[in-house]
This record gives structure tokens, C-alpha cells and sequence, in this order.
């Protein structure tokens, strides 16, 4: 998304379509048509966003007006929309066309709502977020116009927001160190200063710097992308309305300005380039390193991966840019406060309902779905929240796709080196760098992201090298989370649950081993070891756990290749080549079908960008049917 969004911006090529065609007027007059073009098209869009915000709150467009006579929970044969998959891109979808006056209906595969999103009581007594576990990077527009708080989302920030605890020995019965961040610039310098003062008087120059180029790239996510499409094979007037969707990049340049080739170097370098431009101090490149490799098969040392690191910083909540939270009641309560918000205006959602193929009427247009149970759905359009693998190579008939678009989705990149395993606690770990406090009540760190095996960037880099030669790391990068420090509803008094985001681990084993239960345990065994080295006593805390590997991610979420992003979040798979080239704008060749999900622009993550814009792509093509 944004490494392809920026490089674009440094490259004007990307207007040239649109603006060729005014090349054999006259200097002065080309200029003059420039401007009239530019201020039509910037018109045009004002217009068409004041429309969607007011259609949101506003009765439904009459052509799509519907009576709601039947139940609910009561499938019918036809809808205006179809959206398969209930992950929150599809719940987001379904909701803006709800409001809209797009009769919608949503079709689960699993018995439960949220996709990756989700809270599952796995273990009697304790409920997990299973697979995503953090709450940040959701469009701010999207609490608002969907009102999530009206439907029951609560959310807990954390402040501090970050642990780093270190393993140092010979430190004559002192404490090891460890390296505290949170929201307090001031306290962020101290603790920073342990291991470089240097470090902790650039550090607030580093943020201001980030932060900056995550101001520059908001707008780019809350739009479809350039559309080459148009630019390239549209009409003159296609071409014409295209040019709005310039503004944008337009609005990141401008923000950016004559440092637009520094921030082009962040989303196109190594991260530990960058960091080390800034920083000396390994301690501190690695805990910032670990949001630039999260959910990624790469290295800090590998060029792009600086990109998933802006990725991971550029969210917020409540107004706190950066911040990051638990959702009270694991991440399903967010799922459910969208389904809420959808259904509150008419919307259906079915669970344990699985599409088995999309329908296509003789003429090369979608006209429904039928499910596993032969039931057949009819609708003007379907939007698929699933992969881009599974909606076009799995659900959609591959005769009336074009061949290089298929063979495209199945080269998508879905490396994984994610392996997630939630555990059943029955007391909080209890770190040598910050002991417990006597009657075991959670500290502030406690609600932390907590970096272990992240004391250099070295050791992220191995544990890297270690899954390209098909094993799991000797010392995986972990990242532990205890969100019922701050929410005691997910688990029994006394105890807790754990999530550890764990890499990296291959999807496919060395020496033709696979995943079984051997060697699930076998890398859970070698995570608590970690742990147990920073925490002692934590193994003997354990009272369940549920290990999910890349294949198990697959199967029981639908991410391919056990991949958090549907595919990687390289800079060749983002914004106008996201899921490829010519069909980033959610459309695709088959008329009225619709990508919608983590897969689309603007990636992945618990975002609902890709829901929303979806939703308001399909709204203006249903009014121009």
C-alpha cells in the first residue's frame, strides 16, 4: 500500500494517461484546461464524498429502497448484495450498504462471527481473541459512522504500550534492565538513556519524523487507488473522473514536501538501515524492529521492510495517534458491535452458511451465490471478503475469468511466519527484569506488548534465517500480551490468558516434516523455554493452551498460507497492485463482483478500510446500474 502510494508520488508518470490528452493544446491553453479539469474533478469528488456521508445517516436511495417484511434471521432468495465471509471487512461492508439502502446479507462459513477477528472460550473458563489481538489501526470514521460505541464497544488503551525486558547475567543481583515505552515522552527519554542518551535526545525527532509520514499517508487510506484502469483504456470522460482520484497522492506530497526522498528511503530500505540513521542503541532498534517484520516473512535487514513498520504505528485510538488497545471482551466484541450496527438497519447475517461458488448469468454477470447446501442466493453484486485466492481461484468460475488475472492471484506471495498460541494461565508471569508485585496484581507493564528473544536485531534476523531453511526458530521473536490485565471478564479470578504472536515459523517443514502434533508442541515447548528464561515459574503456570501454525491459520481462518494479510505487504502486492495491477479499485474482470477484504487496498491488519471503501465503490456502480 503505501510504499507502492509513495513511490508513486515521486513519480509523475502516473498522471501522464490523463493528462496526454491535452498535450496538443497550446501551452497556455493546456494549462488553463489543466486547472478547469483539476477543479472539476476535485469538485466532483467533494460532491460524491458529501453524498456518501450524508447517504450514511440519510434515508436509502429510492432505487434500492426494500420493505423488510421477513424475519431477520430468515434467509431469503434474493438481495441486492451478497457478502461473503463474516470477518470485520465483510461485517464493515455490509453495514455501509445496510445504511445506504443496499439490502445486504452475509454468509459465514464458521459458527461464529469475526473471521480472524474473533473470541473463542477454547479452554472452559477463558476467552481468547484467537488470532488478531490488538486494536489500533481501525478507521476512525468507522467508530463514528457506524456508532460502535452505541453498540457495546468498549476499549482499554494501554499506556505504557511497550516492554522490552532484557537477559543479562553478571549484574551482581541486580535487576536486569529493561526498556519501558509508552504515551510520556519525558519517562520514554529516561528509559531510553539506560542504553544511549544519545538515543533518548533523538528519539522524540524519530516520532515527530514517523509520525509525520503516517499523517501523509491517512488520506490514501480511505480511498479506492489511482485507477491505471481508466487512465489507460477509459473513456475520455472516464479518464476525466479518474483524475480525482489524484488527490490523495496529491495531499501526501504536499504534506511530505522536500522530504519525500527521506520517507521514500523508510518504505523502500531495510529497517535497520533507517534505525540505525537514527539510533545506536540495539535495545531500541530491535523493540522498534519487531513492528517492522510482525505477521511478515522478512527480515529487519531485508529492503521493505520498513513499510510494515509505518504500517504498525500509523493507527490510533480515541484521538491518541499510535495508541493501542484491548477490546473489552476479546476481539469479537468488535465484530459483534459491527454486526450489531449492521443488523440494527436490516442487514442479515448467516452463520455456518458456506459459499460454495459465485453464480454468473450468461451475459458475464454476477447474479448470486449458491451455497454448500445447494441453496441459491440471487444479488446484483457480491463482495467477497475473503482471500484473493479463495474468491477467484476456489468461488468464482474460472471461465469468465482472463487467464493472466488467475495466474497473477495464484502467484500472490501468502508466505506466513506467524504461529500463534494462546495460553490458559492460572498466575502473571513474573519477570526477573520487573518482579511481581506481592499480591500479584498486574503492573503497568503487564498490559504491554512484551518483546522477548528482542535485544538485537541480530536475533531477529536469525530467527528469520532459521524458517528460510525450513525450521522454527531456535529463538522465535515473541510477542506476549496479556489483555486480561486490563479486561479481568476473559478469564477466572486469579488467572489470565496470554496471547504470544510467535516467529518464525515455516509453513512448510525441512526434511519433509509436517505440522503435526509432535511439532506443534515442540515449538510451544520452545516458546515457554524462552519465556521461562525471562519469567521463571511460567511453564508451571500453564493450564491450557491452543497452538494454531501457518496451516492451522489456514484452515480454520482462511488466510492462505496461514498469512494475517491474505498476501504480504511487499512492495510489489500494494495499493494499485493490490491483489495485482489494473484491479486494485475492489472491482475485478467479472462484472459485479467485488474484493473487499485484508487482500484489497489498503492491506491488512484490523483496519475495516477495505470494507468501507468497497462498500461506497459498489454503492455508485449499483446507482449507475
Amino acid at each position: 500500500m503505501a510504499q507502492g502510494q509513495v513511490r508513486q508520488l515521486g513519480c509523475s508518470s502516473s498522471s501522464l494517461p490523463a493528462f496526454s490528452l491535452l498535450l496538443p493544446l497550446p501551452g497556455e491553453a493546456r494549462k488553463a484546461a489543466c486547472k478547469q479539469i483539476l477543479g472539476l474533478a476535485w469538485a466532483e469528488m467533494a460532491a460524491c464524498g458529501r453524498g456518501l456521508r450524508r447517504a450514511v445517516g440519510a434515508s436509502p436511495h429510492p432505487a434500492l429502497r426494500r420493505a423488510h417484511s421477513d424475519a431477520r434471521g430468515r434467509l431469503k432468495p434474493e438481495y441486492d448484495a451478497v457478502v461473503i465471509g463474516a470477518g470485520h471487512n465483510g461485517l464493515v461492508a455490509a453495514a455501509y450498504l445496510q445504511r445506504l439502502g443496499v439490502n445486504t446479507a452475509v454468509f459465514e462459513r464458521r459458527h461464529v462471527i469475526g473471521g480472524a477477528a474473533v473470541t473463542e472460550e477454547i479452554i472452559p473458563g477463558f476467552k481468547f481473541s484467537r488470532a488478531s489481538y490488538l486494536l489500533s489501526l481501525l478507521r476512525p470514521q468507522i467508530y463514528t459512522e457506524l456508532e460502535l460505541k452505541k453498540h457495546g464497544l468498549r476499549l482499554h488503551l494501554r499506556n505504557p504500550h511497550s516492554f522490552t525486558p532484557m537477559l543479562e547475567e553478571g549484574t551482581a543481583g541486580k535487576v536486569p534492565r529493561s526498556l519501558l515505552l509508552g504515551t510520556d515522552m519525558a519517562e520514554n527519554q529516561k528509559q531510553i538513556a539506560q542504553f544511549s542518551r544519545k538515543d533518548a535526545q533523538a528519539f522524540p525527532k524519530y516520532e515527530a519524523f514517523m509520525n509525520r509520514l503516517a499523517l501523509a499517508i491517512d488520506p490514501l487510506l480511505d480511498a479506492a487507488p489511482v485507477d491505471m484502469e481508466a487512465f489507460q483504456r477509459g473513456s475520455l470522460l472516464q479518464r476525466l473522473k479518474s483524475l480525482s482520484t489524484l488527490k490523495p497522492l496529491l495531499q501526501a506530497g504536499r504534506i511530505l514536501g522536500a522530504q519525500l526522498p527521506q520517507y521514500y528511503q523508510v518504505l523502500t530500505a531495510p529497517a535497520v538501515k533507517v534505525l540505525n540513521q537514527w539510533f545506536e542503541s540495539e535495545p531500541l532498534k530491535a523493540t522498534l524492529a519487531t513492528d517492522s517484520v510482525i505477521g511478515a516473512m522478512t527480515s529487519p535487514y531485508i529492503p521493505g521492510s520498513g513499510y510494515v513498520l509505518l504500517h504498525h504505528v500509523m493507527g490510533g485510538l480515541e484521538g491518541m495517534r499510535g495508541a493501542w488497545g484491548y477490546v473489552q471482551g476479546g476481539m469479537g466484541a468488535l465484530s459483534d458491535a459491527i454486526a450489531s450496527s449492521a443488523t440494527a438497519h436490516g442487514a442479515s447475517i448467516f452463520t455456518e452458511k458456506t459459499v460454495a461458488k459465485v453464480q454468473v448469468s450468461s451475459g458475464g454477470r454476477v447474479q448470486g451465490v449458491v451455497l454448500q447446501d445447494g441453496s441459491e442466493v440471487r444479488s446484483k453484486v457480491v463482495l467477497s471478503s475473503a482471500s484473493p485466492q479463495i474468491t477467484f481461484l476456489k468461488l468464482t468460475p474460472q471461465e469468465w475469468l482472463p487467464e493472466e488475472f488467475v495466474e497473477r492471484i495464484s502467484q500472490l506471495d501468502t508466505q506466513s511466519p506467524v504461529t500463534k498460541i494462546n495460553v490458559a494461565v492460572n498466575r502473571l508471569p513474573d519477570f526477573l527484569a520487573a518482579p511481581n508485585a506481592p499480591r500479584g496484581q498486574p503492573l503497568p507493564h503487564h498490559q504491554c506488548s512484551i518483546h522477548l528473544n528482542c535485544e538485537d536485531t541480530l536475533l531477529l534476523h536469525q530467527a528469520f534465517e532459521d524458517a528460510m531453511d525450513g525450521l522454527p526458530s531456535h529463538r522465535p521473536m515473541i510477542e506476549l500480551c496479556i489483555p486480561s490485565s486490563l479486561d479481568p471478564t476473559l478469564a477466572p479470578p486469579g488467572c489470565h490468558v496470554i496471547s504470544l504472536f510467535t516467529q518464525y515459523t515455516p509453513y512448510t517443514l525441512a526434511a519433509g516434516k509436517a505440522w503435526d502434533e509432535q511439532e506443534r508442541n515442540a515449538h510451544a515447548d520452545r516458546v515457554c523455554d524462552c519465556i521461562e528464561a525471562y519469567a521463571p515459574g511460567f511453564k508451571g503456570s500453564v493450564v491450557g493452551r491452543d497452538i494454531l501454525t501457518p496451516p492451522d491459520l489456514e484452515r480454520v481462518f482462511g488466510l492462505p498460507g496461514g498469512n494475517i494479510f491474505h498476501c504480504a505487504m511487499a512492495l510489489d502486492q500494494l495499493y494499485f497492485a493490490r491483489p495485482v495491477p489494473l484491479h486494485s479499485s475492489y472491482r475485478c474482470p467479472l462484472r459485479g463482483l467485488y474484493l473487499c477484504g485484508s487482500g484489497a487496498h489498503p492491506g491488512g491488519g484490523v483496519m475495516g478500510a477495505a470494507g468501507r471503501n468497497a462498500a461506497h465503490v459498489v454503492f455508485r456502480d449499483l446507482r449507475s446500474m
